[in-house]
This record gives structure tokens, sequence and C-alpha cells, in this order.
């Protein structure tokens, strides 16, 4: 497998950070930062890149007790500002994924409590989990829906509900992509867990040429601070077949993968943008006190954006 020196010279990091309200991007040696978008509304989460249309997507948390988050579109270089999602259509929506094959956009709604997904002009939203409804039970944290990964090649959804702050009470689970015939979003029975007890599992990312689901978590070590990954092939019946690939992180946040030239990038609450190797070694700072970090996207971009 390639190394990360071997990487090509145009990649780019997306990057949002929640407490300066904007979008940058970065070398993935830590140079060349540039801000792309500011005042993204108040809080955003979850970031996906689609090189090839030229677009950057996030989602906007908004404030957590209103029904006000969205989600946004712009170009590479930050123009072309656009709402796909407007307010009221998701309540607080978190990690974001594109299956662009079939143009669709899926994400995490942490309060709403759903796993959500639309075309990717924001047309025909859809519920496809709910795990609670109103306010009762808004306020139980092991219902609300953070990371989210999509593997449209298999035709499944993953998805982590992280539970209470450094609560123990983290979970992740799998589901297809489709409802089952005559279920609903609250009901449906294809639903099945993965992993329980995390400490507060946050952001997903799958290699798909290895098959294997990657996750952040924020919560307390020697669990909690960490990047995990699974063999998405494993059976869990035969007991807990993840693995801790690296620790502390100061409350970690985004990750995204480079497989061909076997390398992660991580982003924690601190402020700090990581990479290493997909084992976990040769861990690295790239920068530091960035702001509040969330969601972080490595793509190869066109040299126009480079």
């Amino acid at each position: 497998m390639p190394s990360a020196k071997d990487a090509p010279a145009d990649g780019r990091l997306f990057v949002l950070d929640l407490s300066g309200s904007r979008v940058f991007s970065i070398k993935p040696d830590g140079s060349d930062e540039r801000t792309l978008v500011r005042e993204c509304a108040s809080h955003p989460d979850g970031i996906f890149v689609d090189a090839a249309a030229g677009h950057i997507y996030w989602t906007d948390m908004g404030v957590f007790d209103r029904n006000d988050g969205r989600i946004e579109r712009a170009d590479l270089d930050g123009g072309n500002r656009t709402v796909i999602i407007p307010e009221g259509a998701t309540f607080t929506p978190k990690q974001i994924a594109l299956d662009k094959a079939h143009g669709k956009l899926y994400w995490c709604d942490r309060e709403g409590m759903r796993v959500m997904r639309a075309n990717l002009d924001g047309s025909n939203i859809e519920t496809l989990v709910e795990r609670g409804r109103g306010d009762a039970d808004r306020a139980d944290q092991t219902r609300w829906c953070v990371g989210i990964a999509v593997d449209a090649q298999k035709g499944k959804l993953y998805w982590t509900q992280k539970g209470p702050s450094k609560g123990g009470k983290g979970r992740i689970f799998r589901a297809n992509l489709d409802l089952p015939p005559g279920q609903t979003a609250a009901n449906r029975s294809d639903i099945e867990l993965l992993f329980d007890h995390l400490p507060e599992p946050i952001d997903l990312e799958i290699d798909r040429e290895h098959h294997t689901l990657y996750w952040t978590d924020r919560g307390d070590p020697p669990k909690g601070n960490s990047v995990s990954r699974y063999s998405m092939d494993a059976d869990t019946r035969q007991g807990d077949a993840s693995e801790i690939l690296l620790t502390h992180l100061m409350e970690g946040i985004g990750i995204s993968l480079d497989v061909a030239h076997d390398r992660m990038f991580l982003t924690d609450f601190a402020g700090s943008i990581y990479s290493a190797r997909l084992d976990g070694s040769e861990k690295r700072i790239l920068a530091q006190g960035e702001g509040n970090l969330t969601g972080i996207a490595y793509v190869e971009t066109p040299a126009a954006a480079a």
C-alpha cells in the first residue's frame, strides 16, 4: 500500500470550526489554511465534499432546543452558498454522508432522534429511522442519533446513538438503506445493534476497500477520546470484534479516511487536526488552536481548488 509520503499534492482537508462558525480548508501537511465560508449560522457540525461536482455540503445544528437546523451547500471555493434543507425540516442535523450513485444525501438528526435522507438538491426529504418523538423522548440522550455512514454497495446504513456525555451508554446500529415493506421509521424490524456500552461514539467512516467501519469516541478513557474500527463482516454474536486504534484525543469528533495512502484524519473539540496511519500508528498533529473543530473531509481536489 502506498505511504502517506506518496499522497497526491493536490489533496485537501475541509474542516468545520464551530466556535468560529466557518468552513476552512488546509493541506494534509497542515499548511495553506484558507477560510472558505464565514457566518455558518451557529453550530456547523457535519461536512461532505463532492469534489467531482465541485460542492461542499455541511450541516448546521442551529439552537439545540429549537427546530431550526439546516443543511447548506457551496462551491469548493465557498461561492454560490445555498440552503438545501431549510430550517424546520430537520431539528439538529449532525454528521452527513452522500450516496452519489443514487443521488441521495443522508444525515443524523440529534434532537430530532432520526436518521434522514433527501435528494442532493434537498427535495424528497424522508425519515428512515425514528427513535423517539416529542419533548419527553428528546430529554433521553440515548435516543439521540449523531454519526452516520452509508455502504450503498451493500445496501446498509450505520449510525451512532451517543447517549449522555461520558455516560457509557453509547451504541452503534445498522439497518438496510430502505424501509422494509409495510413498516415505518418508528417500527422497522431490520435494525441491528452492533455495539453497546460505548463511552460516547460520535462520527463514523467506512473503508469500503477493506469493509471496515471506523468511529471516534469523545467519552472517558480508556475506551473514550479514541478512534476504533470494526470489520463489517464480523459476526457480533461471537463477541466484541472492535479494536481501539489510538487514544488521547481531546474530545474526538470528525474522521475522514484516505485509504489509498493508508492514512486517516481526525479533529477534536480542543481545536487540533491529526493524521495517523489506518492502524492508528504514526499519529501526529497537523494544526492546533483552530477553535472547536467538528466535521472533517479529505478529498483529492481538482487542480483549480488545490
